[in-house]
């Protein structure tokens, strides 16, 4: 989610009972095999703090946006988030169906537009404090209220009528109409006694008093702008404590740098930018005490449009191409794209080519367009479009519209991915054969200019939740500013009529597989306008020191990620390795398989009926979730 994230930007546990798993909770968030390290070889001297404490420390490429939870859209912020605070709901490990978080079970009236969520009693906040359902209310309450806390996930609040509290255990909440999310709701639950003394909420990022009150797995201790985060285990932690004393994300701008901090023990695991390149994982597979976790990942990688930045009342602003505002030249552009030459010299191998808007590891949401619909690699069929939108080459081979205005796009590029850079000299080398020009503008932060509207492609990306509905909403004309060059939910000022009311049928439908038909319908209206043109979707590639983690749990378990889930199951339940303690210690990529690593066990934590059967979430490549 801003993941862009964001990335856009996620939980096992005890549970009474749920009496509906909405069908916006029907993915899955699976656990992890245990990876088993070297238990005779020694640490590095840098895995052994004096107090005997052990850190996880893990290397990331991407920096914070904020901490607090009402702003952040950066899949490294809303990962923080997830180890920060509880949400209502988790995602089961086993088969992805809605499980307890702060909530014990929750019900809907007959009608659904009332639900009734319980409380669990034994979640304290940091500071001593009980978690209550005052606490919740407040959150949500203060999104739908007001415009600053509504900046990252206001999508979710958007149909809410009312959200009370009669009781400690007791969280009521009232819909406008049906709302199939409500089992779904990736939203922290912040301390109300703590976040109802902050003044301004489109300002206010959490990162000066320290430490941060919160009831998740990790309590945040510590934090330095592009630098470090650092969190200790919560020993309160209703769900147990963290294996782990300490968990450090350390920012690291050049990758490189990253993967020789691994080799040399001063990390524990690096997660790419937002996965390592092919030539870092080929490196390291024979690497001693590494291990290389690759595997199917949540994200997409895309190509995006400016269709004209816009506030929600109208008012333009920005500087994109006027010709992207024609559908014929950005189905040209796109059509002049060979995805499996991306697949095959970019991300060689470790991807699947593009095709709808939901990864296929999502299988229930994941839509290719027919063959007649399908935006092929055909360069010919592109210079076709262009000349039927106007746009003939001159004398020097230039393309030119009726003005005489060449074409001559700028697209951005994050600094801190390679991926982008690689691609940005094919999209010139083809797009150039059709005489269109390409300034490749690779930032340290895209935010800026993207939010200015100042752009007129980007490569965009985002990490995808077991439940849609987040990404889906960000193409909305709901989610778009309401000030000009303001932080706002949207990805990409997209505002369409025909894709807003898709997207308001699916919300409202709680059978599973017409929802899924639905979105299926969403991902299709999305395909043929042409804003969005997903060219990938990259495997996760990761990879962690085996002499520092014992076990790690990958999701899901049969071939999952470990970086960037949705929930906080990887660091929750990391096990230092023997001998291994504190600065170096980091996350280890998990298996990729899901099954037993040599004469390791594997563990799995399962939750669900109450019982806890074993161990164990927006975003453009700058990762807004």
């Amino acid at each position: 989610m801003v993941t862009r994230v964001s990335s856009r930007t996620p939980r096992p546990g005890r549970r009474l009972r749920t009496l509906l798993a909405s069908g916006a909770a029907a993915l899955a968030l699976t656990a992890g095999a245990v990876v088993p390290g070297n238990p005779l070889a020694p640490a590095p001297s840098e895995a052994r703090a004096d107090d005997g404490k052990t850190t996880l420390t893990v290397a990331v490429a991407q920096s914070v946006d904020s901490l607090s939870p009402f702003l952040a859209q950066r899949l490294l912020s809303t990962s923080i988030h997830r180890l920060m605070y509880d949400y209502l709901t988790n995602y089961d490990a086993k088969d992805s169906r809605a499980i307890p978080g702060l909530a014990t079970a929750w019900e809907p009236s007959e009608d659904k537009l009332t639900w009734t969520y319980t409380i669990r009693s034994d979640s304290k906040w940091s500071d001593g404090q009980q978690a209550t359902a005052e606490d919740a209310a407040w959150t949500f309450n203060k999104m739908m209220t007001d415009e600053g806390a509504a900046t990252s996930n206001g999508s979710f609040v958007g149909n809410f009528e009312e959200v009370t509290a009669p009781s400690k255990d007791k969280l009521v909440i009232r819909l406008k109409e049906p709302q199939a999310t409500m089992a779904a709701l990736d939203v922290p639950i912040v301390p109300k006694h703590v976040w109802e003394k902050v003044d301004d909420f489109s300002k206010f990022n959490n990162d000066k008093d320290f430490p941060v009150v919160g009831n998740g797995p990790f309590i945040l201790t510590d934090y330095k702008v592009d630098s470090y985060v650092k969190l200790k285990a919560n020993k309160d932690f209703w769900r147990g404590s963290p294996k782990f004393d300490e968990l450090v994300f350390r920012y690291y701008k050049d990758q490189d740098a990253a993967v020789a901090a691994l080799r040399k023990g001063e990390v524990s695991f690096v997660a790419g930018s937002p996965s390592l390149t092919p030539a870092q994982s080929a490196s390291l597979e024979n690497a001693p005490d590494i291990k290389v976790n690759d595997a199917p990942g949540r994200r997409f990688f895309a190509l995006a449009v400016n269709p004209g930045a816009r506030t929600k009342d109208g008012q333009k602003f920005g500087d994109g191409h006027p010709a992207l505002l024609d559908q014929k030249v950005r189905h040209a552009l796109f059509r002049s794209v060979d995805r499996k030459t991306i697949i095959d010299k970019v991300f060689q191998g470790h991807a699947v080519e593009g095709e709808g808007y939901i990864p296929p590891r999502f299988a229930d949401y994941f839509w290719k367009p027919s063959a007649e619909q399908k935006l092929s690699y055909d360069p010919a069929a592109a210079a076709a479009l262009l000349d039927e939108a106007g746009y003939r080459k001159n004398s020097a081979g230039k393309r030119v519209g009726e003005d005489g205005r060449p074409l001559d796009f700028r697209i951005l590029c994050h600094a801190t991915d390679p991926n982008d850079k690689a691609i940005g000299k094919y999209l010139q080398e083809w797009w150039g054969d059709l005489g269109i020009g390409l300034k490749v503008d690779c930032l340290d932060n895209v935010s800026d200019p993207w939010y200015a509207g100042e752009y007129d492609l980007a490569f965009d990306g985002w990490s995808v939740n077991p439940d849609p509905d987040f990404v889906l909403s960000i193409h909305t004309c709901a989610a778009l500013p309401a000030k000009a060059k303001e932080s706002a939910a949207t990805d990409n000022f997209i505002c369409d009529q025909q894709y807003d009311e898709l997207y308001k049928k699916q919300l409202a439908e709680y059978d599973p597989a017409k929802r899924a038909e639905l979105v299926r319908q969403l991902e299709s209206r999305l395909y043929d306008t042409g804003y969005m043109n997903v060219m990938a979707y990259p495997n996760a590639v990761e990879a962690y020191r085996t002499d520092h983690i014992e076990s790690i749990t990958t999701m899901p378990s049969d071939g999952g990620n470990i970086y960037g889930q949705d929930g906080y199951w990887s660091w929750w339940s990391a096990v230092p390795a023997a001998g291994a303690s504190s600065s170096a210690s980091s996350d280890s990529g998990g298996s990729s398989t899901g099954v037993l690593v040599g004469v390791g066990i594997a563990v799995v934590v399962l939750v669900g009926g109450g019982l806890l059967f074993a161990m164990r979430r927006r975003s453009t490549a700058e990762d807004r979730e």
